[in-house]
């Protein structure tokens, strides 16, 4: 008796939460940019695209998109589409899109663009085509005021379940949607859900997943159930069954107890959308209350049959996307490849290196391109592969080489970026003919460059991407001697909020890795800032790193790093700078760049700046810095990176006097 009310009362709870729930609106947005009027072609195409829509709201995969006019450039097509909910019925599905196609007509009135989101469906259509786009234009949350008495587990448990959810629904069915279950305590289970739009290529899909898991923390930290929305994808969590359970196979829960985070930070949570999720919390909160005692009872049979079930194995973040799909960039056929290099002719090799030779080619549509053929013996294999086509091909910025497309065939391995006519930054700075004609504004203007790539990866793009490769050969120059970061075989990806990562397998190249990763594996965004370091003062003084010794007497430095601390102690830094630019460049600038470079290799991680304090470091003189202590190298680390055991770091000097320079007037003393 007590199980059947137990029963009944839990099938209310979702009866009270799923009732209606489609026919109130969670959020519109109508876009003030172009209008119709009502008796315009562009309104009767509207208005048959919407019918069209609710026509096709039965369809198995909860999602249609259709196109009504003209085409082409008319002024007068609409595109449109729905989305379901993977877990509805299509009664509800089609019973959710005809209230929206009613709302969204009285909302936004005569918009030529407008979205309407439910929770059970969404809605949208515009002037503009829509179909397999990312739309990042556009986002909300939503979190439920009340907050986790232990934010820190229950938001390490929920960042490892929307992780999971991010690669079971890009990658898994035609609906592109999971829900996952885990028990976070005896008496609480934790519920969350993830979709995308099934016409999003599965690398899109997850750069939206992240994306929408990035506006979590600034929202929803500690709160025991959020949402993020974008037009093209949601994730979502609750600490009761907000969708069909009966619908969906949830895996079983994994372990209590989850291992460290790898998502959410502790930080500050803000004030999200009133009343409407949090009502339904309230509700389930109350009838919790009244079967609390029955609860009780019935604890232990449930916690057995929960015991019995298969763990939930919690797959480690995709930090590398090695195993994202490449189909959404061009492939070649190698026919095509030997066809545009003349068979790989030695007339066409442009550069050649470790990995293998570079080889300059044109597409059919007269376009050149650069055609990286990797060598058999390259340590590049087709994980560090795959892994640079799926990542390179999604970043759009004028300081990145952009991949236009790939061959994988066979042994054959090849990339086929844009055509960068001016070779790779050492061609020009470790010749000493060459040298001659990098001027200091144009060396200036490659170290601006180099650092606004880098503050893209670290901050600014979908992802944040840590190169793990950054030296002279993989900066190339463009026809205006513009920089632009190459070779992104090592790139790793890091969650919004991660800080670090640790790995057995140190790759790189000698003279750029920061200490830490070559010591104990561990690399971050201030690896990059490190290896940004060294190859800023390489730009300055026209000396490899790697060979420095061979500047130098046996006697001397035996680091660049360390060359140029020497100097700074001495209150001589400009006697440093490369000889071939004949004294010939702002004092200022050169000594404001030597100051950066010598903060960015310090040896502890927290003394080195971010990408973004060094950008605003080299465009403004009054910019607040640090005094450099010695810097890694300094340290005696070059033995260790010679193989020898590592030395224990050794407490840090007092600051000089003479390294604090003013901020205002730059010149050493």
């Amino acid at each position: 008796m007590i199980t059947i009310w137990f029963f009944l009362l839990m099938s209310f709870i979702t009866i009270t939460i799923t009732k209606g729930s489609s026919s109130l609106d969670l959020r519109h947005r109508c876009p003030d940019r172009l209008y119709y009027t009502p008796n315009s072609p562009y309104k009767a195409n509207l208005d048959l695209l919407l019918s069209n829509l609710y026509s096709n709201a039965t369809r198995d995969n909860g999602f249609y998109y259709t196109t009504v006019g003209p085409g082409g450039a008319s002024n007068d097509t609409v595109y449109g589409s729905f989305l379901c909910r993977g877990d509805v019925s299509p009664d509800v599905c089609r019973n959710c899109i005809g209230d929206a196609r009613k709302e969204i007509l009285e909302i936004c009135t005569n918009g030529t663009t407008a979205m309407i989101w439910f929770d059970n469906c969404m809605l949208r259509y515009s002037e503009t085509s829509m179909l397999g786009k990312f739309d990042q234009t556009t986002w909300f949350t939503m979190n439920n005021k009340d907050n986790d008495t232990q934010p820190n587990a229950y938001m390490r448990l929920v960042g490892k379940m929307l992780d999971e959810i991010t690669t079971r629904a890009s990658t898994g069915s035609d609906k592109k949607f999971a829900v996952l279950e885990a028990n976070f305590s005896v008496f609480e289970t934790v519920y969350a859900l993830g979709q995308c739009t099934p016409d999003l290529s599965n690398v899109d899909c997850q750069i939206c997943f992240r994306s929408a898991i990035a506006l979590l923390p600034r929202c929803c930290n500690g709160a025991v159930g959020a949402r993020a929305v974008y037009p093209n994808c949601y994730v979502r969590y609750e600490l009761y069954p907000f969708y069909n359970l009966s619908a969906v196979a949830a895996p079983a829960p994994p372990p209590i107890h989850p291992p460290p985070p790898t998502m959410l930070p502790n930080s500050a949570s803000s004030k999200g959308n009133k009343g409407k999720s949090s009502g339904k919390v309230i509700i389930a909160a109350s009838v919790g209350s009244i079967t609390g005692i029955l609860l009780f009872v019935l604890c232990f049979c449930f916690l057995k049959k929960r015991r019995a079930k298969k763990a939930l194995s919690v797959k480690e973040t995709i930090a590398d996307m090695t195993e994202i799909p490449t189909e959404e960039s061009v492939q070649y056929e190698f026919s095509t490849i030997e066809a545009i290099t003349n068979c790989f002719s030695p007339d066409n090799k442009i550069g050649e290196g470790g990995y293998g030779a570079v080889y300059k080619g044109r597409l059919p549509n007269g376009q050149e391109v650069a055609v990286k053929r990797l060598s058999k013996s390259s340590t590049q294999g087709v994980a560090e592969f795959k892994n640079e086509v799926a990542l390179v091909a999604k970043l759009l910025h004028r300081n990145l080489v952009r991949v236009l497309g790939f061959c994988l065939q066979g042994e054959e391995k090849i990339l086929i970026y844009e055509f960068v006519p001016n070779k790779s930054l050492d061609y020009f700075l470790f010749d000493p003919v060459k040298k001659q004609q990098l001027n200091w504004p144009t060396r200036y203007k490659i170290i601006e460059g180099i650092a606004r790539g880098l503050l893209y990866l670290h901050e600014d793009s979908y992802l944040k991407i840590i190169h793990r490769d950054l030296k002279a050969s993989n900066v190339l120059l463009d026809e205006d001697m513009n920089s632009k970061i190459s070779d992104f075989g090592l790139a790793k990806i890091f969650m919004i909020d991660q800080t670090q990562e640790n790995t057995s397998r140190v790759i790189g190249t000698y003279g750029y890795m920061a200490p830490e990763y070559v010591m104990r594996g561990l690399f971050s965004v201030k690896s990059d800032v490190f290896s940004f370091g060294v190859l800023l003062l390489e730009i300055i003084t026209g000396m490899k790193n790697s060979s420095f010794p061979s500047y130098m007497e046996s006697s001397g430095p035996q680091d660049l790093p360390s060359y140029a601390w020497k100097h700074w102690r001495e209150g001589r830094p400009l006697d440093m700078v490369d000889q071939s630019l004949g004294g010939l460049y702002s004092r200022n600038e050169v000594i404001q760049c030597i100051h950066v470079g010598l903060l960015c290799v310090q040896e502890e991680v927290d003394d080195r700046p971010t990408m973004a304090n060094v950008v605003l470091m080299l465009n403004s003189y009054s910019a607040t810095r640090r005094t450099p202590n010695p810097p890694a190298f300094f340290t005696g680390l070059s033995q260790i990176l010679a193989g020898q055991e590592a030395v224990q770091s050794r407490n840090k000097p007092k600051p000089l006097s003479l390294n604090q320079v003013s901020t205002s007037e730059l010149y050493p003393r």
